[in-house]
């Protein structure tokens, strides 16, 4: 299936997946998350970007990010990918690509639906059996959004501050979020949007976004269309 054409409005949230080629490793030792780390920071800071939530798992990495300038997220991605790909050619004494072709992503409306992604994104390590608890993970942004970690790589987004008036407060709403018992998007929804490139979000924001950039956000018709005269 042809993918749809990336389009990614300024001030709009994005969730990404960047994959390694064939799911192989990425990242082998803490060496490894550290330099990419240290890369997404600076380049985000360089393009434009506020980046709210991540994971880095071992053969893939989960990013919700923000572009605050035209192709912001593409530029970081691309600068990032070539220079963290150099790095790892080199200290492995490989050649060739590691990533999986193009980024993945799919755009996220604030209200409602932002919060389910910092969710997914933080429940990665859980959902994958590394861990019980997100904050056994030491690679993911649940340290610094539940937790109170110091972090120069996560900017609270708008939604996540209306959490409570003040660090604490947000810090504990923003922990019950993950309670087992609290009525959840489907995981299946927020991966198959980011892999089709669909938009996650209400109706009237997926009608809106079309109709404002003229591409298709949402599934297309199953099947064959339909020949004139045929029924």
């Amino acid at each position: 299936m042809a993918r749809l054409p990336r389009i990614a409005p300024v001030g709009v949230p994005q969730h990404v997946i960047q994959r390694g080629n064939n799911r192989q490793v990425c990242f082998a030792c803490e060496d490894d998350f550290i330099a990419y780390a240290g890369w997404l920071r600076d380049y985000a800071e360089e393009y434009a970007v506020e980046v709210h939530a991540w994971v880095f798992m071992t053969n893939h990495v989960h990013l919700l990010v923000t572009p605050l300038e035209e192709r912001a997220v593409s530029k970081m991605m691309q600068a990032l990918g070539r220079m963290y790909v150099r790095y790892f050619n080199g200290a492995y004494q490989r050649s060739g690509t590691l990533w999986e072709g193009r980024y993945r992503s799919c755009l996220v409306q604030s209200e409602d639906y932002l919060l389910h992604c910092y969710r997914y994104i933080e429940l990665n390590p859980v959902r994958a059996g590394m861990v019980k608890d997100p904050g056994k993970y030491c690679w993911s942004s649940y340290g610094t959004n539940a937790l109170g970690r110091e972090s120069g790589l996560v900017t609270p987004h708008e939604e996540y501050l209306r959490l409570g008036r003040y660090p604490k407060q947000r810090r504990e709403r923003y922990r019950a979020l993950f309670s087992p018992d609290r009525e959840q998007l489907a995981a299946d929804d927020i991966a198959r949007c980011t892999d089709r490139g669909l938009a996650l979000g209400s109706e009237a924001f997926k009608e809106e976004i079309e109709a404002l950039y003229d591409c298709r956000v949402t599934p297309g018709a199953v099947g064959r269309p339909r020949t004139a005269g045929v029924v």
